[in-house]
């Protein structure tokens, strides 16, 4: 019974650590986008975007599961306004 305590109590720290090492990746992934997009901004090159976007997620994307996870929401966050933007204007787009 004590080892099937020492078991669980061992499998619930280590669940812990890997959670905030994932919270840990996700927050440093999304300052690698933050990063990419303020770049963008200073470069103020037309149509230089997609070369910045890709940028920032492969430099989320080294920091682990949580870094490639931080640059998927941003990139639908991204896409769901650039969605909105279209469709206040009248334009239908089809994702």
């Amino acid at each position: 019974m004590k080892l099937f305590t020492g078991l669980i109590f061992c499998s619930l720290v280590l669940g812990v650590n890997s959670l905030l090492s994932f919270l840990g990746e996700a927050a440093r992934g999304t300052w690698d986008m933050l990063r990419a997009y303020s770049d963008m901004l200073e470069a103020n090159y037309k149509n230089s975007d997609k070369y910045f976007h890709a940028r920032g997620n492969y430099d989320a994307a080294q920091r682990g599961p949580g870094g490639v996870w931080a640059a998927k929401v941003i990139r639908d966050t991204e896409l769901l306004s650039s969605v909105s933007t279209e469709a206040s204007r009248g334009h239908i787009i089809s994702i």
